[in-house]
């Protein structure tokens, strides 16, 4: 998911009445639950690196416990620093291995969040590098948004009217807001799930010439009844639209088959850069496409006339009413140059060169 979604989760996990166990909960929380995402990073070391680090070792279990120490030791800095304030109210004081714990459930559910929507998590690494995806929630949702948003804003606002008409502030204010939003979050899940489902039913009933090998749908946001279908056979690829509430899969004519291409030369060599290894071990559904001589686009066009050019894509993210067909770049999508002796010349992701 989107950072501001992470943070928003862990604020209203905190709210939702950890902060009444140990003070610093909700500031643990929130921080442990966008932590994992510390490893843009690697983005200046370039596009490469940041995609091939990107959901890596931070999102994994291995790591959780590491990250939820990292939150508790900053916490335990900022006790340190904080000026002295008196209390208000029966606040709790710091209890270091709860804050640990309730850190640890926060970073949990980056893990969870992560895993919803359809680029995926490897969360057994080392020990199992496959990458796991549920493919129910697009990467930003409004509706969750919106529902976790106003489980923190409404007692905010609720708080003011109370100083206007001069009420007593409560100390831990807005419990039963955020565990509603918490619950309709959860509720959104169960939908998306089971239409998802329906979803990935409806595409394997379709019918094709060749037998098809797999099936994924994956989610558009806000409505949970409609979803991209994809549809492999052997020899190519087939997107559907997909309206769960009218039982409907219908092909998508206007874009017909993506044939699988042949491995040429320069694909194989592709394949074997550094790129070519970390886009195929991430990606569930590639095409790795030779489309002849290419220059890179921060060089001169004489540049690369000797050069060919291969291009990675994820089918996952090729939702055809918002980018068109195929042969338009997509997000996620990688460049490799191959000389004819098959040295690999130049290397972009996402149109950004890797140095």
């Amino acid at each position: 998911m989107e950072p501001v979604t992470h943070f928003l989760t862990g604020a209203c996990l905190g709210r939702a009445g950890f902060n009444r166990k140990t003070a610093y909960a909700t500031l643990a929380m929130t921080l442990a639950a966008e932590t994992p995402d510390l490893d843009v990073f690697w983005g200046f070391r370039g596009p490469l690196v940041a995609f091939q680090h990107h959901r890596g070792f931070t999102h994994t279990f291995l790591a959780a416990p590491l990250v939820a120490s990292v939150v508790t030791l900053f916490c335990w800095g900022f006790h340190r620093l904080r000026r002295k304030k008196p209390p208000v109210g029966p606040s709790p004081g710091p209890r270091w291995l709860l804050l640990w714990l309730f850190a640890l459930l926060a970073d949990l559910s980056h893990l969870l969040l992560d895993y919803t929507n359809n680029y995926g998590l490897r969360p057994f690494a080392p020990w199992n590098p496959r990458w796991y995806s549920w493919d129910i929630v697009f990467i930003f949702e409004p509706v969750m948004f919106v529902m976790l948003l106003s489980g923190l804003l409404i007692p905010a606002l609720l708080g003011l009217v109370d100083r206007e008409i001069s009420r007593r502030r409560p100390v831990f204010r807005g419990r039963g807001w955020a565990v509603a939003a918490l619950v309709g979050v959860a509720a959104l899940y169960t939908l998306r799930s089971t239409e998802h489902s329906i979803a990935l039913r409806l595409l394997q009933q379709t019918s094709f010439d060749r037998p098809v090998e797999r099936v994924a749908a994956e989610p558009y946001p806000i409505n949970p009844f409609r979803w991209q279908g994809i549809v492999e056979t052997d020899n190519a690829y087939h997107f559907a639209d997909v309206r769960t509430r009218s039982d409907a899969a219908d092909i998508d004519e206007t874009v017909g088959a993506i044939y699988k291409p042949p491995v040429t030369p320069a694909v194989a060599a592709a394949k074997r850069s550094q790129l070519g290894r970390v886009y195929l071990d991430w990606s569930q559904f590639p095409l790795v496409e030779d489309i002849g001589p290419g220059s890179p686009p921060d060089l001169p066009q004489d540049a690369g006339q000797h050069l060919e050019q291969v291009n990675f894509h994820d089918m996952r993210f090729g939702y055809t009413d918002w980018f068109g067909s195929h042969e338009r770049r997509k997000p996620l999508s990688g460049s490799v140059f191959v000389a004819p002796n098959g040295q690999i010349e130049a290397t972009y992701m996402d149109g950004r060169p890797q140095d």
